[in-house]
């Protein structure tokens, strides 16, 4: 058995796989987020223990036997996450997570430090764990004072499970202070930020061993100690592990809270000028690409609590069969907007209402704006040097099958659904731990599941989506003109 833990924004999630990678069983543990000012997002670490072992405690109840024979651990996290340590590994402040935009001021400073492209490859956002620290320097320096070690969420859960400080290169090529191309800590960009490698944790491949589960936690668990966990993978990384997207070429678009349209890479390709995330993947000599995209379903979410109709029931007034677009358009900018703008600033709007302005013409509006949104990030990676032929579907928003259609149709491309199961980032997980624990070839681990169901582009609407996407282009600056 193998197990794989999923360090996520709303839980954790424990997931059991045996040596064929059949799903045995899963627990969770619930999280919440903490947002003290506009613009703040954290979490307190002590929770993330708390929440892990509530996930594996409904493992155990369930599946005793199954969680005693576990012979390897993968993490999975949320990405960015600040998680301050003193020298006795006490936290010191709450975790400043993924989607907190307090350190704009101080990400546009070091953006301004060419050093930072040039090494990391990408753009330093808001978001990502340097501007962070920079933040609490300025803001917080008793704090800052104390920092003796910087984790990232997953890295945190590692501390607890072995005692050991140690990251991987996936979660570590979203702080800002790696150098991707050559899979390292940057000490010039660390000593930018007033730190040094010594309050780094020490960095593995993801399908590395990474430490081994402690006597004290094997024992409460009924299982074996010294049980060897994997350097794991940042949650997007994961995902593609679980999807079996590690090939050069291999795409898949994750319509969860957020929008991604992650590309495997066989080689290093950064182009941080369209605000492409050019990260390191899980496996050893690959990266990978992203588009983000910041409110997804949060977009459909959001207009749900305006109208008082579930998800659900909005898309399912809609139908199945695509329909030209209305002239409403609709930008997902509710939270900001990474992938092509890199803009906490920028807010969402709709446009072109009219009388006849239905609530399935809203609806309607909304599911097309993100699928502009993704076409933007498809744009992007095309420009870094990426071509895709397909994508496969993945993330709660897939269930419906007018989104994929519009999706399909924005893009040019068809979208691949794969067979009923769990392919997330927790099975990914579970996957790293396998290979960490017997040296299997991670390809031969990481495979894609099955296709259930292919969704082409409407050839039909492809003019009427082309004309549709250059008036949603125009909106950016038209409206940031209007706001500033």
């Amino acid at each position: 058995m193998y197990l794989g833990l999923d360090l996520g924004t709303s839980g954790v999630k424990a997931l059991l796989i045996d040596a064929g990678q059949t799903i045995v069983g899963s627990g969770h543990g619930s999280l919440e987020v903490s947002r003290p000012h506009p613009g703040w997002s954290e979490q307190n670490p002590d929770d993330w223990i708390r929440a892990c072992e509530e996930a594996i405690a409904e493992l155990k109840a369930s599946h005793p036997k199954q969680l005693a024979a576990v012979k390897g651990f993968g993490l999975s996290g949320q990405m960015h996450g600040a998680t301050l340590l003193d020298a006795g590994d006490k936290v010191l402040r709450p975790c400043i997570l993924w989607n907190d935009t307090r350190s704009h001021v101080e990400a546009a400073a070091l953006d301004a430090d060419p050093r930072f492209r040039k090494l990391t490859g990408n753009i330093v956002f808001p978001g990502f764990t340097a501007p962070k620290l920079a933040w609490v320097k300025n803001n917080e320096p008793g704090v800052f004072a104390k920092v003796a070690k910087v984790l990232l969420p997953k890295d945190f859960l590692r501390l607890w499970l072995t005692g050991e400080h140690i990251s991987e290169m996936s979660d570590s090529a979203g702080t800002s202070w790696l150098d991707v191309g050559k899979r390292r800590w940057s000490a010039e960009l660390l000593a930018a930020t007033s730190l040094d490698e010594g309050k780094m944790p020490s960095l593995v491949e993801g399908t590395a061993k990474a430490g081994a589960l402690r006597g004290e936690l094997a024992s409460k668990w009924g299982m074996q100690g010294g049980i060897p966990i994997a350097g794991g993978a940042g949650d997007n990384a994961a995902s593609a592990c679980g999807m079996g997207t590690v090939g050069e070429g291999h795409a898949f678009v994750s319509l969860g809270t957020s929008g991604v349209l992650f590309a495997a890479n066989a080689a290093y390709l950064p182009n941080p000028a369209s605000a492409v995330h050019t990260f390191c993947h899980a496996l050893p000599n690959t990266w990978h690409q992203m588009g983000v995209i910041l409110s997804a379903t949060d977009s459909l979410n959001w207009l749900s609590e305006i109208t008082g109709k579930n998800a659900g029931d909005l898309t399912a007034e809609l139908g199945e069969t695509l329909k030209a677009p209305s002239g409403v358009s609709f930008l997902p900018y509710l939270s900001g907007e990474r992938t092509p703008h890199n803009d906490s600033a920028i807010r969402g709007s709709f446009t072109g209402l009219a009388h006849e302005s239905s609530r399935a013409v809203l609806t309607q509006a909304v599911l097309e704006g993100v699928a502009f949104a993704f076409r933007d990030s498809f744009e992007a990676l095309a420009k870094a040097g990426t071509t895709l032929t397909r994508v496969t579907a993945i993330g709660g928003g897939s269930r419906s099958r007018y989104w994929l259609k519009a999706i399909a149709t924005a893009l040019g491309l068809p979208v691949d659904i794969p067979a009923d199961g769990d392919f997330g980032a927790a099975f990914g997980a579970a996957r790293l731990g396998l290979i960490a624990a017997t040296g299997a070839d991670p390809l031969s681990v990481c495979t894609a599941p099955d296709t259930d169901a292919t969704v082409e582009p409407d050839i039909a609407f492809s003019g009427a989506y082309a004309e549709a996407y250059q008036r949603y282009r125009a909106l950016y600056p038209a409206i940031k003109g209007a706001t500033e």
